[in-house]
């Protein structure tokens, strides 16, 4: 469910601590309008707001900003920590002793890509606790690991970036509690962003008070409203629900134009047009599998992961190499057995007939130490961690591994500068001999490779077993997921993604090695790639019944599908859905589907049918109207919840909800009624 709004008695203040003022390096040019910013502290309605430039503080135009605004205003600071962006916000009962320090941190931070550690952010502000503390929170760039373990007992609130993941925050428990700034930057032609500030339970708008305030979640809000949660989204205050929203109105009402305010203002839309979903020849047949395959290409990239490694193990493994230097091997030795009388000074030597020394990197020790550093950075189950290891000994353990991997790597770069005098050494005793030097052959690898060929070809042949790999159920459809292998060279060459001949190479598709030797050979091919060619994935859909979906199933599976992937998004979209789909599948699939995403993001859905906007259960109404007005026409928006007598206007005008719901819904009063007779009439 979603969270709880505050009461409407409770004395709300709107805030907006993230503002600024000051153009520097890490922002786009812009010149500071002490006007325009009167005006955004007007057209927000603001009760308190905060100075927090990049890695600058301007304590003269902090205190000419303060004369001019009639709210509270808090000098502060916005620095580079970490990689991520803290908010360091203070009173101005030291101002000059916080210019010092602002100062300090200029000095520190040059340019976009420097940051600060938190030793050096304690050395220069001293206690924490004596400010307001903001770190960007699901917000880029984003402070996290142990940086953020150390700023957790000062942390106040986590900045979010959008209403959907203020929404996220407040319903986590292990979240910071969240808050919602505009990151404005104050100049002429500036967006006033009305919605991105964040309501606080608190009379008293001090530093002290709403530190207080930010620490338990149910003191913040994003609207003063009761109940559902509403969010401002236009420029004159109108409202948006968090959950889910029906966009009313008649044919040329602005709806469309309503749907686009909302894109034009929230950039990470989700928008599902009108008639966009409906399959219509065979281009949107090929179109529709090919969205299949994309979206599904995550799964297939982990499914023949372990293959691709696989591959990646026999790829540079020459067996014909290895048996002609084999066969030199046992030429040299018998020539050498056969020319004993031919020794002399040279050839006699120990390094004439010296082997190199066996190099192999320290590849366990390396993940051993990778796991350990993993363990020691986890935060998430650092209690658990903590009861059973002593964080102080995991730190001794990796510092002796790593003192241990050192010296292994000195033994290596030895053992490679030995190997090259060897080498080097027995090349020119070899030129000053007439005996015969025994060619040098790592009998080990050898053998190893041949292992890992004959493990890779029964691999590869397991993998053209055909077999179901996967069955994804989707609102009763199911996605039908199969392995085959390859049965003529066209699909191998569509696999490619080429215009490679694969004639050659198809040819030996049965013998998994020499086909991946025959493969090497297309010089166009991306290696990364070549273990995609071995084994085919294609996908059915199946409806209810297990059969595969007709065109008109197809467009009600997109339609699922383009509303499951809305998750991503901070706001969902759609445009008549009933235009394009029958009404039980609406009731039955689409809706229910609606109703569980609007739990976690704003969905809104312009509709005139019964069936979605009478029977979604929604939690707000929006009503366009086009009126005339001095002979002009006049687009109204009108908003309320289902249950109110009356929807109104930012203007204080009202429309009764009945009437607009039997108009939109069920084309008047007279109309429904009559409805419903004949369909008593009609009734067993």
């Amino acid at each position: 469910m979603r969270s709880t709004a505050l009461p409407a008695e409770v004395c709300l203040k709107k805030i907006d601590l993230h503002i600024h003022t000051h153009a520097t390096f890490s922002d786009s040019p812009f010149i500071f309008n002490l006007q325009a910013f009167k005006e955004y502290v007007r057209v927000a309605a603001l009760d308190a707001v905060a100075i927090t430039n990049h890695d600058v503080f301007n304590g003269q135009q902090y205190l000419e900003i303060k004369a001019a605004l009639p709210i509270p205003v808090f000098p502060g600071i916005e620095i580079n920590l970490a990689k991520g962006h803290l908010l360091l916000i203070s009173n101005d009962a030291d101002l000059e002793g916080f210019q010092t320090k602002c100062d300090q941190v200029s000095a520190r931070i040059k340019d976009k890509d420097d940051h600060m550690s938190f030793e050096e952010l304690t050395a220069i502000f001293g206690d924490l606790r004596n400010y307001l503390l903001i770190p960007h929170a699901d917000k880029n760039p984003e402070i996290s690991g142990e940086t953020l373990r150390q700023l957790r007992p000062y942390i106040s609130a986590g900045e979010v970036a959008s209403s959907k993941k203020f929404i996220y925050a407040l319903k986590n428990s292990s979240s910071l509690t969240p808050v919602l700034f505009s990151d404005s930057r104050i100049h002429e032609q500036m967006n006033m962003r009305v919605g991105r500030q964040t309501y606080i339970d608190c009379t008293d708008v001090s530093l002290e008070a709403i530190r207080s305030c930010l620490q338990d979640k149910s003191k913040v809000a994003l609207s003063r409203a009761d109940g559902i949660e509403l969010m401002p989204v236009f420029e004159d205050g109108q409202m948006l629900s968090t959950g889910l929203n029906i966009l009313l109105g008649e044919r040329s009402s602005g709806k469309t134009y309503t749907l686009e305010r909302i894109r034009e203002r929230i950039d990470n839309h989700k928008y599902i047009a009108q008639f966009s979903l409906v399959q219509q020849d065979d281009a949107s047949e090929k179109d529709f599998k090919n969205e299949v395959q994309n979206n599904r290409s995550i799964f297939v990239d982990g499914y023949l992961g372990g293959f691709k490694a696989a591959v990646d193990e026999v790829i540079n493994i020459d067996l014909h190499a290895n048996d002609v230097r084999l066969g030199a091997y046992l030429e040299s030795l018998l020539k050498s057995a056969t020319e004993a009388d031919r020794q002399d000074a040279y050839s006699k030597t120990a390094l004439f007939s010296e082997s190199e020394y066996a190099v192999a990197e320290p590849k366990s020790l390396e993940g051993l130490i990778d796991a350990l550093v993993t363990v020691l950075e986890n935060l998430e189950y650092r209690d658990v961690i903590e009861k059973h290891v002593q964080y102080s000994a995991l730190k001794t353990l990796v510092r002796e591994l790593i003192v241990l991997y050192r010296g292994r790597w000195r033994e290596i770069r030895k053992k490679r500068v030995a190997n090259g005098i060897i080498k080097d050494v027995r090349a020119q005793l070899k030129m000053r001999t007439s005996a015969t030097q025994i060619e040098e052959v790592n009998f080990l690898r050898f053998s190893q490779e041949r292992a890992k060929v004959r493990k890779f070809e029964a691999l590869a042949t397991v993998m053209r077993h055909e077999a179901i790999i996967r069955n994804e159920s989707i609102q009763g459809f199911r996605v039908e997921a199969k392995r085959a292998p390859y049965a003529k060279v066209s699909e191998i060459k569509f696999a490619s993604g080429t215009s490679c001949s694969f004639s050659e190479a198809f040819k030996r598709y049965d013998q998994p090695y020499a086909y991946l030797q025959e493969l090497l050979k297309i010089e166009a091919l991306s290696r990364s790639d070549i273990y995609k060619l071995f084994v085919k994935i294609t996908y059915r859909i199946l409806n209810r019944d297990g059969f595969e979906v007709s065109g008109g199933e197809r467009s009600e599976f997109r339609l699922l599908q383009h509303i499951r992937d809305a998750q991503n998004y901070d706001i969902l979209l759609i445009d008549e859905p009933e235009s394009s789909f029958d009404n039980l599948f609406l009731k039955s699939d689409v809706n229910q589907l609606l109703k569980d995403i609007s739990l976690t993001m704003p969905v809104v859905v312009v509709t005139h049918n019964n069936t979605v906007g009478a029977s979604i259960g929604a939690d707000y109404i929006l009503y366009a109207k086009k009126e005339v007005e001095d002979g002009k026409p006049h687009y109204r928006l009108y908003s309320g919840r289902p249950s109110d007598k009356a929807l109104s206007a930012v203007d204080g005008r009202s429309i009764e909800t009945h009437t607009v719901v039997m108009d939109s819904l069920e084309a008047g009063v007279d109309a429904y009624e009559h409805r419903k007779t004949r369909y008593e009439n009609i009734k067993d």
